[in-house]
């Protein structure tokens, strides 16, 4: 498909929506956009991008929407509000919300449009704000293969890697599975750093000691670096990863699974939250535990 016959819309500019727009707006010059502050939007306003004031005016005009927005009373609220997605957008309209939320709210999205004639995939990612910028996402899908491969061309200006982990809601329950990874990486390397510190080495080398061995993550290597220079500026919010990690725990219990290490870094992260730490990076579960606060 010729990309000036595409009308893409994309609805949520933070941390990584404002740069996963950014890089479809590169490759798609027909770009619309949403979202509750106008003033995230003014480098891709002033780039040709085009304002919307609701949902449903984008919607109106585009041909696939993404989505990705903070909480999934948000991911809702977009979709199925009067002034929604869901109830403008017309018949052959792609919507990929690639907001980490909740699997049940992703088959409620799938039913709903498809419906109308919608497709719909549930497409949560991970990455950060640097894999957003860099385009170098993972990119988990739930929903029909036909969407799926509707939307693979606009997932290549976004990701380096996307798989349709099976119908919909599937994408949120793989992307569960990887935050509860990625809470055991980010434990383990504050609790390896303090080791490192209370023994009296220096934390820098000890990175690069066992950063390349069987230790290695993305953890490790990023956000490590981030906590020893006391940088705690968020590439991801701290209360979003309480969001996902309660979610997963919800899910989780729900099923009847025991997962301790899921509930303790749940329980960390609603610590941080309740405690001022809501707005900075996650990798500041370091100083939490560097002043004793958990």
């Amino acid at each position: 498909m010729n990309s000036s016959s595409v009308s893409v819309g994309f609805i949520g500019l933070g941390v990584m929506g404002a740069s996963m727009a950014e890089r479809l707006h590169a490759a798609y010059p027909n770009v619309h956009v949403y979202s509750r502050r106008k003033e995230s939007a003014a480098s891709l306003l002033a780039e040709g991008a085009v304002w919307h004031d609701s949902p449903a005016e984008l919607a109106a005009h585009c041909t696939v929407i993404f989505s990705m927005v903070g909480y999934p009373a948000d991911v809702e609220q977009i979709y199925f509000d009067p002034n929604g997605i869901l109830d403008h957008a017309a018949a052959g309209t792609l919507c990929i919300d690639m907001t980490t939320s909740s699997p049940q709210l992703a088959r409620k999205i799938y039913d709903y449009a498809k419906a109308r004639g919608i497709a719909a995939l549930d497409a949560p990612v991970s990455g950060g704000d640097i894999g957003a910028k860099n385009g170098s996402l993972s990119i988990m899908c739930g929903g029909d293969e036909a969407a799926f491969r509707q939307a693979e061309p606009y997932f290549r200006h976004i990701g380096t890697a996307w798989t349709l982990q099976g119908g919909a809601g599937c994408g949120q329950h793989t992307k569960a599975a990887n935050q509860i990874a990625v809470a055991a990486n980010l434990i383990g390397t504050v609790e390896a750093l303090r080791y490192a510190e209370t023994m009296r080495l220096a934390p820098q080398q000890v990175l690069q000691a066992i950063g390349g061995g069987a230790a290695g993550s993305w953890q490790l290597t990023n956000n490590g670096a981030k906590m020893l220079a006391g940088d705690f500026r968020p590439g991801f919010f701290v209360k979003h990863f309480l969001k996902d990690l309660s979610i997963a725990l919800e899910v989780a219990q729900e099923a009847q699974l025991n997962l301790p290490l899921l509930r303790l870094a749940q329980s960390f992260f609603d610590t941080m939250t309740k405690t001022g730490a809501a707005d900075l990076g996650t990798q500041a579960l370091y100083e939490y535990y560097r002043m004793g606060r958990l």
